[in-house]
């Protein structure tokens, strides 16, 4: 099974060179890293250019007009030649085993939600400048410690299907590149902070899938960065239940516009 990891991000070079680092450093390495540039600036291309030394990366920019990490993860996914699309934020530092334990959970009709630990700003700048950096449990700064605690044995017990949207975050998401592109990929109607992963999991779902939330595997630790701007959650909660309500599968500005036209994925629509 070929993985994908795709990486959206607008200048945090200092956290992506962690994120990058971590990939570079695990026991099973990605087929490739696909990173959608929302119009970052040089230090950005910089870091990804020395990570490619030891990473197959594919960068991807655009001219940053907003928070667009719909866009970002679609121009990716649309380049992606895995079978297997794993998501992740430029601030999610990646345990060891991150993409092993991906790999050992990927089942066909599921898509997987991991979790994350939280570390604050002290913490965040002790793991940016220090390659091969895992908080212990007892670490200071860390919230939601129960998520750095790597067990394959824990897992097995608390590892299992829900029903829901609670806990959704694509900063932690796989899913297989056939069901991603059957549902569209991202809604890029989601402009700003919140919401599109949410949305896509709907979709999902309505296509047919089950969620499984991971636990004690695929571990991630996010990185502190002020809050963002949440002045169109509002709008971005509405297109939410837009979809809700009308048990949407397909969205109508998505991937389908990043892809050559014998690469778009069929509907059923579709003559």
């Amino acid at each position: 099974m070929r993985i994908s990891v795709l990486i959206s991000t607008h200048n945090r070079p200092d956290a992506l060179g962690a994120v990058l680092r971590s990939l570079a450093a695990q026991t099973v390495q990605p087929h490739e890293v696909l990173i959608g540039d929302d119009g970052s600036g040089p230090e950005t291309a910089e870091v990804i250019a020395e990570a490619a030394k030891i990473l197959p990366i594919v960068h991807q920019w655009r001219p940053h007009e907003d928070f667009r990490a719909a866009l970002m993860r679609n121009l990716s996914a649309a380049s992606a030649t895995g079978d297997y699309l794993v998501i992740v934020d430029d601030d999610i530092l990646l345990h060891p085993e991150f993409l092993a334990d991906h790999r050992a959970a990927a089942k066909p009709g599921y898509f997987v939600q991991g979790s994350r630990a939280i570390l604050d700003e002290a913490a965040s700048k002790t793991a940016m400048a220090n390659a091969g950096f895992w908080p212990g449990f007892f670490a200071k700064g860390l919230k939601n410690r129960k998520n750095v605690v790597h067990s394959r044995f824990l897992s097995s017990l608390f590892s299992r299907e829900k029903i829901g949207l609670r806990g959704i975050r694509t900063c932690n998401f796989a899913v297989w590149r056939e069901d991603f592109y059957a549902v569209n990929g991202f809604n890029e109607d989601f402009v700003g902070w919140g919401r599109e992963d949410s949305e896509l999991a709907v979709r999902l779902v309505n296509s047919g899938l089950k969620r499984f939330n991971l636990r004690f595997a695929a571990l991630g630790c996010h990185l502190y960065h002020p809050p963002r701007p949440r002045a169109k959650l509002p709008a971005n909660d509405a297109l939410l239940a837009s979809t809700m309500a009308a048990r949407s599968v397909w969205c109508e500005h998505g991937l389908d516009s990043h892809l050559d036209l014998a690469d778009r994925p069929v509907r059923d629509d579709d003559e």
